[in-house]
């Protein structure tokens, strides 16, 4: 937790924040950034117990949010499945302090014009 002058500030809270993720968006995107590996919507589901229909919707979300890769595995007998894992992380906490940033320059350009 962050102490800003008034207020606590959470870092999940940051970070939904500067994605813009709903608390579901989060959640997935937390198991995804502290676990390694890639994940099927099913294993998801099982660690999760989340709906599937509500795990792909938090996934479509997380990779506009270019959050999330996803890799296709096909199968021999035809058809195939979607893996997904976080993109590099180190990158992702790169956008999340640049976003913060972008923030603080707003808040001091305002406070410039008072």
């Amino acid at each position: 937790m962050i102490s800003f002058a008034c207020k606590s500030i959470e870092i999940k809270d940051l970070i939904k924040c500067s994605f813009d993720l709903n608390k579901t968006d989060y959640t997935l995107f937390e198991f995804l950034i502290t676990h390694k590996g890639e994940f099927a919507v099913g294993d998801i589901n099982n660690i999760l117990k989340l709906e599937r229909s509500t795990i792909q919707k938090a996934i479509k979300t997380l990779l506009a949010r270019d959050l999330v890769i996803r890799r296709q595995v096909n199968f021999g007998q035809g058809g195939y499945q979607f893996y997904y894992s976080i993109k590099d992380k180190e990158a992702v906490k790169e956008r999340i302090i640049a976003i913060i940033d972008g923030w603080q320059k707003k808040a001091k350009d305002a406070i410039k014009l008072i």
